[in-house]
């Protein structure tokens, strides 16, 4: 069950792209262990929150990031230690980024630099990642092999491993399900429920479906700015607080 301790604190958070305004001054809390589902129709600034949550927006030369974003009470402005931030921050792309390394230094990449160098602990630690992003079995017998030489949904799985073996307090997921096929989405939506209580999991997707299934609580946001969020008995209910939210998740625009 989610907690009642905020793991991140959004206060009137504004986000612009040059002279276009991705975020408006949305304000919202996600609080640890909970899995929070982000919806919302294609350019209203989901992926956007998320990169300002562990600054790979920084990485966007003409972003202007306004207002504030807290994890466990420290603005992420403020972090000094980047690296840090990223690796209590997993973040999961939308399109597979795999290393051009064996599919085992793919996942083992992070905890090496981070001084890990015990052969056994990285070998339980790869298995159990490469388990938890639904993998495992099918490239048990080939972590030698390129995980570039993967197919578009194992890479996308061995992108979720690789974010798991930072050991992440928050994980992001951004569209996660694009490359993947339903069957095995399913098996990685098992995993996230029982994620969810080591760490807090924040779910950005187009499938208002899988928010329906998967989170405590769904924040809907339109043109940059938030319209509701609440449980989802609320948010999926015949009477949500705003028409256009029981408009969009019963498919009647979007």
């Amino acid at each position: 069950m989610p907690s009642s301790v905020k793991k991140v604190e959004i206060q009137n958070l504004k986000v612009q792209y040059g002279n276009k305004e991705a975020l408006k001054g949305i304000s919202l809390d996600i609080y640890e262990n909970e899995i929070l589902g982000v919806i919302g129709p294609a350019q209203s600034g989901k992926t956007t929150m998320l990169k300002t949550i562990n600054r790979t927006i920084d990485f966007t030369v003409d972003a202007t990031v306004a207002g504030t974003v807290k994890v466990d009470g420290v603005d992420v402005r403020s972090v000094k230690n980047i690296f840090e931030l990223r690796r209590k921050v997993g973040m999961v792309f939308p399109l597979p980024v795999g290393l051009p390394l064996s599919i085992y230094d793919n996942v083992a990449f992070a905890p090496r630099a981070a001084g890990m160098r015990d052969k056994n602990r990285l070998n339980e630690l790869v298995e159990r990642c490469l388990k938890q992003a639904a993998l495992w079995d099918e490239v048990k017998d080939r972590l030698n092999s390129l995980g570039t030489k993967l197919s578009g949904g194992q890479q996308q799985r061995l992108t979720i491993a690789r974010a798991l073996s930072h050991e992440p307090e928050i994980l992001c997921l951004d569209e996660f399900s694009i490359a993947v096929d339903p069957v095995t989405t399913m098996r990685i939506e098992d995993v996230l429920k029982e994620l969810r209580s080591k760490m807090t999991i924040i779910l950005v997707t187009n499938l208002v479906q899988q928010a329906r299934r998967l989170a405590d609580r769904t924040a809907f946001i339109l043109n940059g700015e938030l319209v509701e969020i609440d449980s989802n008995d609320v948010i999926f209910s015949d009477k949500p607080a705003r028409k256009i939210t029981f408009d969009y998740v019963n498919g009647n625009f979007g």
